[in-house]
C-alpha cells in the first residue's frame, strides 16, 4: 500500500522552492564542497542528530574524536559518535531501497549499544511524553511486514524522491521497528534517499536545524499521527530541507576548478552526455571554459570520447577517482 498523504498546495509550492535551490546549489558549485566545508558539515550533521537522542558530546569534542584525540566524556556517548562516524564514512555503499542495508546501517550503528543490534524489535514499544503514551507503535509481530511494505514504496519510481524521503522517515517512526535508534536512523536513511538522487544531501546538516526546534519536530509527527497521514511532516520536513539548503547557499567557498567541476557533475550525471549537459548542470559556463573541462576530463581518464562536433558524447570512465 501506498503510504497515505495529501499532496497540499503547501507541499507543492515547498517541492518547487526546494528544487529551485538545489539548481543553485548545484550552479554554485557548491555540490562537491572542499574537504574542510564536508567534515564540518558531517560533524554538524552527528552532533545534531545524537543530540536529539539526548547525547552530551559537543561539536568540537566530535571534531577532536575524528582526530584521534582523547576527549573525556560518558563512555556510551563517545561509542555513539564512534558509530555514527563509522556509518558516515559507508554511506555511499548503502543502497536506499535496500532493507539489508538498512539493517546493516542499525547494527553499524548501534553496536555495543543493544544487545541485538541490526535486527527488529520483538516486543511491543510506546512513545511517552512526560506521563502520556504519546504514541503506541504497531505490535512487534506486524514490523517485519510493514517494513518490507514500506521498502516496496520507495522502489516506486512515480513517486518523487524529496516525497519519499520524507514520508518514510514519517512511516519509520510510526512503526518504530528498533527497541533503539528509531530516530537517527530515520534522519540517515532520509539522507541515503535524498543522496542518491541529489549527492549534494550527503554535506547538507538538516538535522542542525532539527535539534535547534525538537518541538516543532514532534509536534509534526503529533499532528501527522492524529491526521493519520503523513502530510504536516512533509510539509515540515520540507521547510526544513529548504531553510538548510539557503543556508548552505551563503556558506562562504571558493568555486570550483576544472578538473573539480566534472567531478562534481559526474556524482549527478550517470550515462552519455554532451556538452550541452554539461552546460545545463552548470549554466556559467562559456561553450569555450566547457570545452576545455572535458577535453581535459578526457586527457586525465575521467571520461571516454566518441563521435565528432555536434555528435560528440562523452561517458565518466568507472573505476575511476571521481
Amino acid at each position: 500500500m501506498k503510504p497515505p498523504y495529501d499532496l497540499s498546495p503547501n507541499i507543492l509550492k515547498l517541492l518547487t522552492a526546494v528544487s529551485e535551490k538545489i539548481g543553485e546549489v548545484q550552479a554554485a558549485y557548491l555540490v562537491k564542497q572542499s574537504p574542510k566545508l564536508r567534515k564540518q558539515n558531517q560533524i554538524k550533521t552527528i552532533h545534531a542528530s545524537l543530540s536529539i537522542e539526548g547525547n552530551t558530546l559537543s561539536e568540537e569534542q566530535i571534531s577532536a574524536i575524528i582526530d584521534d584525540k582523547r576527549v573525556v566524556g560518558p563512555e556510551k556517548d563517545i561509542i555513539e559518535v564512534l558509530n555514527a562516524l563509522e556509518v558516515y564514512k559507508n554511506i555511499r555503499k548503502f543502497k536506499d531501497t535496500s532493507e539489508k542495508d538498512f539493517l546493516a546501517a542499525h547494527k553499524m550503528l548501534m553496536k555495543d549499544l543493544v544487545k541485538t543490534p541490526g535486527a527488529y524489535r520483538t516486543q511491543g514499544v510506546s512513545i511517552v511524553k512526560g506521563s502520556k503514551v504519546a504514541h503506541l507503535a504497531p505490535p512487534a509481530s506486524h514490523v517485519p511486514f510493514l517494513m518490507k511494505e514500506l521498502f516496496a514504496y520507495l522502489k516506486d519510481k512515480s513517486e518523487l524522491t524529496l516525497i519519499k524521503s520524507c514520508v518514510f522517515h514519517y512511516e519509520m517512526e510510526f512503526i518504530h521497528p528498533f527497541m533503539d535508534g528509531n530516530g537517527r536512523m530515520e534522519r540517515l536513511w532520509q539522507t541515503v534517499i535524498l543522496m542518491k538522487k541529489y549527492p549534494l544531501f550527503e554535506f547538507l546538516p538538516f538535522e542542525s536545524l532539527i535539534a535547534k526546534n525538537q518541538k516543532a519536530y514532534y509536534h509534526a509527527l503529533s499532528a501527522s499521527d492524529k491526521e493519520g497521514k503523513s502530510t504536516k511532516f512533509i510539509e515540515y520536513m520540507l521547510e526544513v530541507i529548504l531553510l538548510s539548503l539557503e543556508e548552505l547557499l551563503v556558506t562562504p567557498t571558493q568555486k570550483l576548478k576544472e578538473t573539480e567541476r566534472l567531478k562534481a557533475f559526474l556524482l549527478n550525471f550517470k550515462g552519455e552526455f554532451t556538452r550541452k549537459d554539461y552546460m545545463n548542470f552548470l549554466p556559467d559556463l562559456s561553450p569555450a571554459t566547457a570545452s576545455r573541462d572535458l577535453k581535459n576530463g578526457v586527457k586525465l581518464g575521467l571520461i571516454e570520447k566518441w563521435g565528432d562536433k555536434r555528435m560528440t558524447f562523452y561517458k565518466g570512465k568507472m573505476g575511476k577517482d571521481r
